[in-house]
């Protein structure tokens, strides 16, 4: 029961991580082929890191099922491309659903392998947002997972409320929905109160091109 339903986790979460990339591709006029990599990189990014870091087979090399679950998310995008690509939101929908069940996934693979907790919040993290980074990456977007939204931290407070209801004694399969619950809920009052965490400013200096060197602002007279 357990090995099933996280199983179908992963497909879920594959396929809404792969959707998110090829409706952008679509967004950006992508040919089919450029499209389908963009959804695979997408929805195997993260997975494979976690994987090479923890020193394990690459998930995606033992299994074609993500190739044609990919190939059956590039159709869904043609089937509706005109809603899909049309409304910010579905990308926001899938994207949080991707982020959430990759969170939870990377999480129970990690804790399988016998590592910490603390280690597993991490590879989560590193599972759910991974893909979305090469995903902007290649498709010459700032990624998401650098910007002030509450991204990697909705990841990280997923692992924590995982972790707590693990220490509580629940069902594994309680933890993992309470994981991906508060990942999703985290993303959606993010947007709608638009949450975001304290950006890193600098103040610009301005260049004296008769001295050749920056002036502050506040100096001028």
């Amino acid at each position: 029961m357990q090995q099933m339903f996280l199983l179908a986790i992963e497909v879920i979460g594959t396929i809404a991580f792969a959707i998110s990339g090829i409706r952008l591709a679509a967004a950006k006029e992508f040919d089919l082929f450029g499209a389908y990599t963009i959804g695979l990189v997408t929805a195997i990014g993260g997975g494979t890191l976690r994987d090479l870091l923890l020193d394990n087979p690459v998930f995606w090399m033992q299994n074609s099922l993500y190739f044609s679950v990919t190939a059956l998310a590039l159709l869904v995008v043609i089937a509706f491309r005109k809603t899909l690509v049309s409304f910010n939101k579905t990308l926001f929908i899938f994207d949080a659903v991707g982020l959430a069940m990759f969170v939870v996934v990377g999480i129970q693979k990690t804790l399988a392998c016998d590592y910490p907790m603390w280690v597993a919040v991490t590879m989560g993290m590193i599972t759910g947002s991974f893909g979305g980074v090469l995903r902007d990456i290649l498709i010459n977007e700032e990624p998401l997972f650098f910007r002030k939204d509450i991204y990697a931290t909705a990841c990280i407070a997923g692992g924590v409320f995982y972790w707590f209801c693990m220490l509580l004694g629940f069902d594994p399969i309680v933890q993992q929905t309470v994981c991906a619950g508060v990942v999703i809920l985290l993303r959606i009052f993010a947007l709608r109160y638009n949450w975001a965490l304290p950006v890193l400013r600098y103040e610009k200096r301005e260049e004296n091109p008769m001295l050749g060197r920056t002036v502050d602002p506040r100096h001028k007279k």
